[in-house]
């Protein structure tokens, strides 16, 4: 399979390393000052870019019959949009906040346990992310996804960056430490107990294998999925 990356920083270099391992091919290494390149011979393409940039790297793709695979947070307010083109152009799409297989799990994790507690109003939750320095946004795309999944399964109506009187409203800490992966924490507390549930990344190579993953199995689709259709889960 031949890919092109949108993005080749450190994920785009995880990306490339654990590509080539998998007998895939890079035909197109795209960066934020990269004038020219050729996607003509690309079969699939993958975005870990910066949020500026995201939304018009996937147009690219589907203006050129590419499927894409998008992993860049922070431009999700044009989600919809290119939601719509695809479907417009035919296209294929996966979006995900975070490809990682131990991730994934743990979305379907948070989502049960805010089903089990939504009984028992008598705890808070709360959301914290650490990721390293170089990261753009806060909060984290994936600390977003687990907030929604509380609310779906709860009466909390929103999320807030940073802490809130509101018991409504779900507050996301975000604090940025150098050389952290990820580590996400989802915390229900009362008066005499907490109970967390954590995911903690170890490197950037279970986020580079999963959108692989995703890659590898949107090739040759149209339509527009999640990583759920990539898991079957």
């Amino acid at each position: 399979m031949n890919i092109a990356l949108f993005g080749y920083g450190k994920m785009g270099k995880t990306i490339e390393r654990i590509a080539l391992s998998r007998g895939h091919a890079i035909v197109a290494k795209i960066d934020i000052n990269t004038k020219t390149y050729d996607l003509s011979k690309a079969d699939v393409a993958i975005d870990f870019s910066i949020p500026t940039e995201a939304y018009n790297n996937i147009n690219i793709c589907f203006n050129n019959n590419i499927p894409i695979v998008s992993g860049t947070t922070g431009w999700l307010d044009k989600y919809n949009d290119a939601v719509a083109i695809c479907k417009s152009k035919n296209g294929a799409f996966i979006y995900a906040s975070n490809y990682s297989l131990g991730v994934n799990l743990f979305f379907e994790l948070n989502i049960k346990l805010a089903k089990m507690m939504r009984k028992f109003d008598v705890y808070n939750v709360d959301i914290e992310e650490i990721h390293h320095t170089q990261k753009l946004d806060a909060p984290s795309g994936t600390a977003i996804t687990l907030a929604e999944g509380i609310i779906e399964q709860s009466d909390r109506v929103n999320w807030s960056l940073g802490v809130t009187n509101n018991k409504k409203t779900i507050p996301i800490v975000s604090k940025r430490i150098d050389n952290v992966p990820g580590t996400h924490t989802i915390a229900y507390y009362s008066d005499v107990d907490t109970i967390e549930i954590v995911h903690t990344a170890k490197n950037r190579d279970g986020f580079a294998l999963g959108a692989i993953i995703a890659a590898e199995w949107l090739r040759d689709k149209n339509g527009v999925f999640t990583m759920k259709d990539v898991l079957g889960i």
